[in-house]
């Protein structure tokens, strides 16, 4: 799969440092990737959470952290949504970031 926008991160985990270890390997992990529907997805992450309009909610580091993304199975495409902690999470609207 191709992730974008690692930037953003990067850009978290700097603010983060102990989350820096698991959004790498979260990173590694996707990248390798080859999914085409969420059930691939939850054979590898089983603990993830769908929404609508292909939207996927990722637990790292425990569940300490939260990563929201969009996927284009069609394209292999991962485009990073949001990163953030339980409550900036509780925060938003997961549907729409």
């Amino acid at each position: 799969m191709r992730i974008i926008a690692k930037r953003t991160l990067r850009l978290f985990w700097e603010k983060h440092p102990d989350s820096e270890a698991a959004l790498r390997a979260w990173h590694a992990e996707v990248s390798k990737a080859d999914w085409s529907n969420p059930a691939d997805i939850k054979v590898r992450f089983p603990s993830a959470s769908f929404l609508v309009g292909n939207r996927v909610v990722f637990n790292i580091k425990g569940n300490h952290y939260r990563i929201v993304v969009r996927i284009n199975f069609p394209y292999r495409v991962v485009y990073l949504r949001f990163v953030g902690t339980h409550a900036e999470y509780d925060s938003v609207d997961a549907t729409t970031v």
